[in-house]
């Protein structure tokens, strides 16, 4: 299984939060991979890159996207078929994003988002995980969901065993 993850748009493809849960997922057996946007700031170019990617997968994969890159493997989501999509503070109807509403292939799907983001409201992730029926994961925290680290990675590793014996 491949893990492919998708930064956001302050971030790089191997920031902080990417290289702890890529070692989660290494640890359990998974191939790794991060998607460098950092010379597109367009999240619909972002999702272009992330298919003309996908194309050339053999394996199956799990998509793991934050913020900007939480729309990216979200809308990818919609046209491929991932076994497993794990969003963080997803950057969902945000306006001047193409793609409003959300229909991923996927039926495991799981966000974890925190209370006191001032970058993209909870409630937006309240709003898509309602609408899709996946389990999201409330906690305390910023956008950046540095400070409940451990919280994430121990979320990431209980998704990713899941999604690996479904």
């Amino acid at each position: 299984m491949k893990v492919i993850f998708s930064h956001g748009k302050e971030s790089g493809p191997w920031g902080f939060k990417i290289t702890r849960l890529a070692e989660i997922a290494r640890q359990r057996g998974c191939d790794v991979d991060s998607i460098d946007y950092t010379d597109l700031t367009d999240p619909d170019l972002r999702v272009e890159r992330l298919l003309a990617e996908l194309e050339k997968e053999v394996e199956a994969f799990i998509l793991v996207g934050s913020s900007m890159g939480g729309y990216v493997a979200l809308v990818a989501s919609e046209v491929v078929t991932a076994k497993a999509v794990f969003l963080m503070a997803p950057a969902l109807y945000i306006p001047g994003f193409k793609t409003q509403q959300h229909n991923s292939k996927s039926s495991h799907i799981e966000i974890v988002h925190a209370w006191s983001d001032a970058v993209i409201p909870a409630k937006n992730s309240i709003k898509y995980a309602r609408q899709a029926d996946c389990t999201l994961h409330l906690v305390s925290g910023d956008h950046a969901l540095n400070d409940v680290i451990e919280t994430v990675e121990n979320l990431f590793e209980q998704f990713l065993t899941s999604a690996l014996t479904t």
